[in-house]
């Protein structure tokens, strides 16, 4: 695997150059356009020995018979990784991403951020986080079938969650009743998390004078349901995979198709949680989008006790303009970040 100590600083030059070029443009960058570079200053021929070396090394390669040539998945690495300079935000864009806090109150925020971000990259957004992580308004318990129930939860945010849950078979109405009051009482304006364990507390304790089959009730109400279910996904801007008319129809069904299935996503961006900062996943690097040759660029974002509680991100061709929505998905995280303490 080739590194930036395998290549001189002309070619490293002559490379940055092809690959600025190419992000660009979406076309093979051929030698001519290149010699034309003030900051590269060498002949179309050395260039074309170059790009000649950078191919046999696996940085380059011609899509049909002819003198361009694009970056490789390899290539785009190595230019992220090591040659890449990372532009700063423009002031229009930073007013624009600053702009989600002042809309807070009345808008979920991480609606906003994920509009926000998909607009200013013209990519689609993702962003995953825990469902429990939002305050309760309201909650409520429903019979809908024998042995079960349907559990509502009205969040703050607006968002309402259903869960079904068991409930014994000789369960009265009015220990649904029961139930939805005890918890609205304890619940309302605070989020699941934060009370989970006080409850099942007090229920233990007999300190909730409850019934027993309100208490089973309430028991399966607030337990923690590990796993894929606990977190919620939101895309936003699939309709910016179809702008460019040169993407491939069918790449762009199956990156759609993978977008549907939620828990593998889901997947890939709680992965995504393990470390500090902005990751860049490239075509094949991510097995969930290998297929379609979609590039990922995440970030994590914090609660108010820096604690990392979801990941947002967008997703969009190989030839993402990296050095641009870098700092567009590392800001938003940041912003998004405090509009949460």
């Amino acid at each position: 695997m080739a590194t930036l100590t395998d290549i001189d600083e002309r070619s490293r030059s002559i490379f940055r150059s092809l690959v600025e070029t190419y992000l660009a443009t979406g076309e093979p960058v051929g030698s001519r356009t290149l010699s034309h570079d003030t900051k590269i200053a060498v002949s179309a021929a050395t260039v074309r020995n170059v790009m000649a070396d950078l191919t046999d090394m696996g940085l380059l390669h011609a899509p049909h018979i002819s003198a361009g040539r694009l970056p490789t998945q390899l290539g785009l690495r190595l230019f992220v990784d090591g040659l890449m300079q990372v532009g700063d935000l423009s002031p229009e864009e930073r007013r624009a991403i600053d702009a989600e806090t002042r809309a807070n109150d009345a808008d979920n925020p991480l609606e906003i951020a994920a509009a926000r971000l998909s607009g200013l990259t013209q990519t689609a957004s993702l962003i995953v986080t825990q469902k429990s992580d939002a305050p309760l308004r309201q909650i409520e318990f429903v019979r809908t079938s024998p042995g079960k129930a349907l559990v509502i939860m009205v969040f703050e945010d607006g968002r309402v969650e259903n869960r079904v849950i068991n409930a014994p078979d000789d369960l009265p109405p009015s220990s649904l009743v029961s139930a939805g009051n005890y918890l609205n009482t304890r619940l309302r304006g605070r989020s699941m998390s934060e009370t989970r364990s006080s409850i099942i507390e007090e229920i233990e304790s007999n300190r909730s004078e409850l019934d027993e089959l309100t208490s089973r009730l309430v028991r399966e109400g607030v337990a923690d349901k590990a796993g894929d279910d606990n977190w919620q996904l939101i895309v936003r801007g699939r309709g910016h995979l179809l702008d460019e008319s040169e993407q491939d129809i069918e790449r762009v069904r199956m990156l759609l198709d993978d977008l549907e299935r939620k828990r593998d996503v889901i997947e890939l961006l709680n992965a995504a949680r393990e470390g500090e900062g902005v990751k860049v996943f490239i075509g094949s690097e991510n097995r969930l989008f290998s297929l379609s040759g979609s590039s990922l660029i995440t970030a994590p974002y914090r609660d108010e006790n820096r604690k990392i509680v979801g990941v947002l991100g967008v997703i969009g061709p190989t030839r993402l303009n990296y050095a641009r929505v870098v700092p567009i998905v590392d800001y938003t995280a940041e912003v998004l970040s405090r509009m949460l303490k």
